[in-house]
């Protein structure tokens, strides 16, 4: 059986006519097929995304619409006055240049301003769980993701299995808005310097991109911590980020599009019941010169007909 699919492409956009797909049956409405082909499942429900979110609630869902476009007006002068800044930095900035082996700080946690680039979330603001976490300042002034994770599952019977706590910085964006990257193709490898609890945690990059099937798109890779009272320097080569998407890992593998990166996630979701503590002074990107990887995993040749990557 030869499945199609479809993911945010008109078929105009690809030169194909409609007349080239039959309806299925009345009691399929909106499903389509090839001329002696059927598809396994109706291919909007399937694939198409609504929002961002996947359905998850957005704190601006409650707001009524009136207060978003005064909050927007308020808003203009500031908006205008970094637009200014974005051309002067473009026409009269200096040309920033990775140096070997030294860090360039990305985000930095020494102020309560700076924590505010971040938001926390758990499994229980979706009552999904039962979990808590909160980012703030430790004693010594830096970033401090801590909490409790538990992974007792809620009575209700929607879900199975529950247990996360994360922390995502914002996504970039420019003047009025607009989304953006972050340009790190001059570099080579993510560095932090934290002091953590012994748990492992999650790394995610994620890649969002414009059409709905690339939302939920995201570079993973694993951050051991050592525990203890000493500070641990992480070096991390971008090569070793595999790709996934909703948490599943994908069977058709892509390097990292280095220019493409928006935010960055830290999730912990181990399955071990208790407190976790994470304690964060920088996250930067690093050039090495000396490194010549490029992807580290294999790159398989996939069935030109499959109903998922």
């Amino acid at each position: 059986m030869v499945v199609v699919q479809w993911s945010g492409l008109s078929m105009t956009s690809l030169g194909i006519s409609r007349s080239f797909f039959t309806s299925v049956s009345h009691r399929a409405p909106g499903r389509w097929a090839l001329a002696g082909f059927h598809t396994s499942a109706p291919l909007g429900p399937m694939f198409w995304e609504k929002d961002e979110r996947s359905g998850y609630k957005s704190q601006l869902d409650d707001v009524p619409r009136l207060k978003l476009v005064k909050d927007g007006l308020k808003m203009m002068p500031s908006e205008c006055k970094k637009w200014i800044e974005e051309w002067k930095g473009k026409l009269f900035g200096d040309f920033a240049m990775p140096r070997p082996g030294i860090p360039d700080n990305v985000w930095k946690f020494d102020s309560a301003e700076d924590l505010s680039k971040w938001t926390v979330t758990v499994d229980a603001d979706n009552s999904e769980g039962f979990s808590s976490a909160e980012l703030v300042l430790s004693p010594v002034g830096k970033g401090l993701f801590q909490g409790n994770l538990c992974t007792l599952v809620p009575r209700e019977g929607r879900i199975k299995r529950t247990g996360y706590c994360a922390m995502k910085s914002h996504r970039l964006t420019r003047s009025f808005q607009r989304y953006d990257t972050y340009d790190w193709r001059d570099y080579t490898h993510l560095v932090m310097r934290v002091r953590g609890d012994g748990r492992t945690y999650m790394l995610n990059l994620h890649t969002a991109g414009f059409y709905d099937i690339l939302w939920n798109d995201m570079y993973q890779y694993l951050l051991f911590t050592r525990g203890g009272p000493h500070w641990q320097y992480v070096r991390i080569p971008f090569s070793k980020f595999f790709f996934s998407s909703k948490g599943r890992i994908q069977d058709k593998q892509f390097a990292i599009q280095l220019d493409r990166v928006n935010s960055l996630g830290i999730g912990v979701g181990d399955k071990i019941n208790g407190p976790f503590r994470l304690e964060i002074d920088y996250i930067g990107v690093e050039m090495d010169p000396s490194y010549q990887e490029e992807f580290a995993y294999e790159l398989y040749t996939m069935p030109k007909y499959t109903t998922a990557h």
